[in-house]
């Protein structure tokens, strides 16, 4: 593989995922007691604490859930950057 550009230093910067369609977030939780989960919903944590208080509510006992989340990321290249072409990322 033949590079065509060489960058030896370059400053790029992380941010959360902003384009069109990308969720701020996936939440779903798991029932420490029972291993039952809640329904992965994109952007309405309120939705997965909803279904743990119900869990709860018909299931007493079980008062401990593991919640998973997933975010979404992208670097992109920084003013500085070489790759950087006017202030927007180049493709």
């Amino acid at each position: 593989m033949n590079p065509s550009a060489i960058i030896k230093a370059a400053e790029w910067t992380l941010s959360v995922e902003a384009a069109d369609g990308a969720p701020s977030g996936i939440f779903q939780v798991q029932c420490i007691a029972c291993a039952e989960m809640s329904p992965a919903v994109d952007d309405d944590r309120l939705a997965v604490e909803l279904w743990a208080m119900k869990h709860t509510g018909a299931n007493t006992a079980h008062r401990q859930f593991k919640l998973a989340t997933e975010s979404f990321w992208r670097v992109d290249p920084a003013p500085s950057n070489p790759l950087c072409e006017g202030g927007r990322r180049a493709l």
